[in-house]
This record gives C-alpha cells, structure tokens and sequence, in this order.
C-alpha cells in the first residue's frame, strides 16, 4: 500500500462513522409529524358535527313554522266554514220567509209579473230610441236646407206682430211702456232682415220710439192705490141722514119755555110726527136701517174697486162708468157738507181727470208701411 492510499484510508473511516448520526436526527424530527396528522381530523370531524346539528335544528324549526301554519290554516278553513253554515242558515231563513209571504199574499207575484212586463216594454222602447233620434235628425236637417225666402217672410210677420200689439197696448190699454217695448222687439226683427228697402220702416220706427219716450206718462200705479184707499175709508163716510137727524134733534122742544109751553111744544111735536110727507128731493136725508147702510157703503167700495179694476185693464169705458156711479151715490147719500165727503169727491175728480186725460202719439205709421213692403214682396214673387 503506498502513502496516498494510508492516506486516503481515514477519510473513508470518517465518512462511515459520521453517516448515521444524521438518520438519527431525521428519525427523529419525524416523529412529530404524526400528532399534526390526527388534529386535523379531529377538527374535520367538528365542522362535520356542526353542519349536521345545524341542519337538524333548521328542520325541526321548519318543521314547527310548517304546523304552526297548518294550525292557523285550519283555525281560518274552520272559520270559513263557520261562516258558510250561517250564510246557508241565513239563506234558508230568508226562503222560507219568502215563501211565507208568497203564499199570504198571492199578489205579490202578479204584481211582479206586471212590473217586469213594464220593464220589458220601456226596454224596447229604449232599444227604438235611436232609430227615432235618427228620424230626428233627418227632419231637423230637412229644416236647415228651408228658403231664405221663407225665413225673411217669417221675420216680417213677427215684426208686424209685435207692431200691433204696440198699437194695441197704448190706444187700448193706454200703455205706453209695453207699446215701446213691442216696438223696440220689432225694430230688433227688422234689423235681421237687413234690407236696404226696410229704411223707410226703421225710420217710422224711431220716430214713434221718440214720441213714446216724450209723452206724459199717466201714474196709473198710483191712481190705482189711490182708488183702493177710498175704497177703505168708505166706512167712516159720514151720510147725509146723520146729518139730517142731527138738525131734527136741535130744532125740538125750546129749553127756555116755561112748563106749560113746552108741555104744549112736545104735544104739537109727537102729533106732528104722526104723519110726515117727505119731499122726493128729501127721501135720501131719510134715516137708512141698518142693513141698507151695509149695502150703500158695500155698493160704493164695489164701484171703486171696479174703477180701479178698469184702470189696471185699460178699460176706460168701464173706468169713467164706475166713476160717475160713485159720485152718484156720495152726492145722494152722504153728508157733502162733511171734509170727508168734499175730500173723496175732490180725489175722484183728480184721479179721473189725469188718468185717460193724456194724448197718445200716432205709432201706425211703421206697421203700414211694414204692411205695404210684405204686399209688394208678395206681388214679385
């Protein structure tokens, strides 16, 4: 053996002897491996337990919503069901009170039967309605194609209407307010027409229009008051046979004769009074009974209210009659001597005078010449 190898030979040695000192080591640093193994497993297992006591917790508590749900399910059917045996009870309530009123009142189903055949009947007359409207409307459209001929004569007659009743109200009713009225109504027809040939006729017009507005209006409100406060105090008129027996009583026996005079005077008085001839013109200064006084004064309130009756009509006749009837009557029976009487008298002759005293104005003039346009209208057609 050389020296190389001598020397060589230790390391060989060394490297064998120092081999197993590091397998010890890792025999033993791989020992504890072994425990970390084991916890894992453990830990695995728990998650696996807590999943499934989870999982049976949440079922039993489905579990118990889901019963408590059937329970308030089946408290509701229940009470449903409550509900519809006492709809039913009630139904069966009310059929039989039904029937028991059917057969009290036999009627009642011949009343129903009449008014369901009137039902019957207005339906179909609803169910004819729009065929009827329909009619309708084809005349009012038939009416819309008429000639303007036609309306303008319809518009002239209306004029001409309203101009006669102006005529009308002031000379026979002496009315001058509603105779302006109708004319003014007629004055608006005119213009309608607006024909140039109808100026003549507008002119007519303003100027009875004018004249109208002009003229002295008589107070017929007021004379007709006038006239019913006469009628009231006709009762406190005195008469001309109070007055009479008043003059008679102070003409009796003298208060300065002695008593054998006037013994005499009242003797000569009572065989006086036995018979009495009255002068015709002296039979209203006759005392009048009772009743014939009623009916005097009733006669005479008749007239005035007849007179004011006349004026309201227009009726100037019949006002100037019931007028002189009344002056008749306070002339022969009543005290003229007394304020009263003279006063009545005096507002009589007022009223009378003013009233029909006034003079109307001519308003003919628009309706002839309105008159002879409608006539040549006429001709040249």
């Amino acid at each position: 053996m050389s020296d190389k190898d001598i020397d060589q030979a230790p390391a060989a040695e060394d490297v064998a002897v120092e081999d197993p000192k590091p397998v010890e080591e890792d025999a033993t640093e791989a020992t504890p491996a072994a425990p970390k193994r084991g916890g894992a497993s453990i830990a695995w297992l728990s998650f696996v337990v807590a999943i499934l006591a989870l999982s049976i917790a949440g079922y039993v508590a489905w579990q118990g919503h889901r019963a408590a749900q059937d329970t308030a399910t089946e408290d509701r059917v229940a009470r449903l069901e409550r509900r519809v045996t006492e709809a039913t009870g009630s139904l069966g309530t009310l059929d039989a009170r039904i029937e028991e009123v059917g057969q009290r009142d036999p009627g009642i189903n011949a009343a129903l039967d009449a008014v369901r055949r009137e039902f019957d009947e207005r339906l179909r007359a609803l169910d004819a309605l729009p065929a009827r409207l329909s009619t309708l409307e084809g005349s009012v459209a038939s009416l819309a194609g008429v000639s303007e001929g036609a309306r303008d004569a319809w518009v002239v007659a209306e004029a001409e209407y309203y101009m006669q009743i102006a005529n009308a109200q002031l000379q026979l009713a002496n009315n001058p307010h509603l105779a302006a009225l109708a004319l003014r109504m007629a004055d608006e027809r005119i213009v309608q027409l607006a024909n140039p040939r109808l100026t003549d006729v507008r002119r007519a017009l303003s100027d009875e229009l004018a004249a109208l507005d002009v003229m002295e209006k008589p107070d017929i409100e007021g004379a007709t008051l006038t006239l019913a406060s006469l009628a009231r105090v006709v009762e406190s008129l005195p008469l001309a046979s109070e007055a009479f027996a008043d003059d008679e009583a102070d003409e009796g026996v003298d208060p300065e004769l002695s008593g054998a005079g006037r013994a005499w005077a009242s003797v000569k008085n009572a065989m006086s009074g036995l018979v009495k001839v009255t002068p015709r013109d002296e039979a209203k200064l006759v005392a009048l009974t009772p009743d014939a006084e009623y009916f005097l004064r009733s006669n005479l309130a008749l007239q005035l209210q007849s007179a004011r009756l006349a004026l309201l009509r227009g009726e100037q006749a019949i006002f100037q009659q019931s007028m002189d009837d009344t002056t008749a009557l306070l002339h022969d029976y009543f005290d003229l001597g007394s304020a009263q009487v003279a006063a009545t008298l005096q507002t009589i002759a007022e009223v009378r005078n003013h009233v029909f005293a006034v003079a109307v104005p001519d308003i003919s003039e628009s309706l002839r010449l309105l008159r002879q346009f409608r006539t040549l209208s006429e001709n040249e057609q």
